[in-house]
């Protein structure tokens, strides 16, 4: 499931609405948000969370609060009365700061409860099945890491998660946003370190390449061509690229395509292209081919001339090649995903995305 966060400390504006309606038409089913509250700001999160709560219903998501059992009753509910909070639209907790594991599983009984992934020990199962804790509805929640030093490291991530499933939880993660990063370090809010400014939809890949089950955003906020990219995948597998202009045989490659099922260890090629009628194609900027580039056979490969391919790893120049176009920057690690039979487009570049 892919979901995404909302933060309130400030109240929901129709910006925020606007965002929450666009992101579960693109196909995201959760929200995330906090209920630690500032001491002088209790009325303003109840309100905020009945306002939350109001229009995740409306769009059919789930709505997973991080919450301390002080917080909860500062803003006037209880773990006690979890009716309140299930009328709201609350579907779950996310519960951890010494709340007991009695407690925990009291709750599991009636709302998903995601545990902190970090901590949970054997000694915690052992307890949680002890109390009799309903364990569908427990999942581990790993943290998202403001500051730049602190995100996981990808092996000590895949030894947790390991262990967290050999016991029957449900994995969930964040990747970093690429828009309205949160306050005050606006460093992303990713759970692993590698993925901390590097494309969403990217890091999305790579979790679902590590069987993470839950994917959530972590900042406040994809751009719109990022939004566009990741509504590709989801509604038609498509993986959009964009692609600056080197020569003017550049249009060529511009539009849908499906790499071959035979997937090559430095280029993806794209399946039919080489079948299309295209004019004679000459010898043009057949220099080195760096990762991200974007290339098209001339006439000197006989059969082989307009067959098109994006380069995954750094290749020497072929004067039977023509470099005609090179994608950018940001969506280059887009590349690593686009695998055996994956559809991708290529998209010219505009300097608004």
């Amino acid at each position: 499931m892919y979901g995404f966060s909302i933060f309130m400390n400030k109240d929901l504006d129709e910006k925020t609405y606007s965002y929450i309606d666009k992101m579960a038409n693109q196909g995201f089913k959760g929200i995330f948000t906090s209920m630690h509250i500032p001491e002088d700001e209790v009325s303003l999160y109840k309100k905020r969370l009945m306002d939350l709560g109001k229009r995740a219903k409306e769009n059919h998501l789930k709505l997973m609060v991080d919450i301390s059992a002080n917080a909860l009753e500062k803003a006037g509910f209880s773990i006690n009365r979890l009716k309140e909070l299930k009328d709201l639209g609350v579907t779950g907790l996310r519960m951890d700061y010494h709340i007991s594991n009695e407690t925990i599983a009291k709750v599991s009984q009636e709302l998903t409860v995601s545990l902190n992934a970090s901590t949970i020990t054997p000694k915690d199962i052992d307890e949680l099945k002890e109390h009799k804790a309903n364990f569908s509805k427990l999942e581990a929640w790993h943290n998202y890491y403001p500051r730049r030093e602190t995100g996981l490291s990808r092996e000590g991530f895949l030894k947790k998660n390991e262990f967290l499933k050999n016991h029957s939880f449900q994995v969930m993660a964040f990747i970093p946003g690429d828009d309205s990063l949160r306050h005050p370090l606006y460093q992303g809010l990713p759970t692993l370190v590698e993925h901390r400014f590097k494309h969403p939809l990217a890091c999305l890949l790579d979790m679902e390449s590590m069987n993470v089950e839950h994917i959530y955003v972590g900042d406040g906020g994809l751009k719109d061509y990022t939004l566009k990219q990741i509504k590709g995948y989801f509604q038609e597998n498509v993986l959009s690229v964009r692609a600056s202009q080197t020569t003017t045989s550049f249009s060529y490659v511009l539009g849908q395509h499906e790499n071959r099922q035979d997937d090559a260890r430095d280029i993806i090629r794209s399946a039919q292209a080489r079948f299309k009628e295209i004019p004679e194609i000459i010898p043009e900027n057949t220099s080195e081919r760096s990762r991200g580039s974007i290339t098209i056979d001339n006439c000197d490969y006989g059969r082989y001339m307009g067959e098109i391919q994006i380069v995954k790893n750094d290749l020497a120049a072929d004067e039977k090649v023509n470099v005609v176009g090179k994608i950018i920057a940001e969506d280059r690690p887009l590349i690593t995903f686009i695998g055996s039979g994956q559809k991708f487009k290529i998209e010219k570049e505009k300097n608004n995305d």
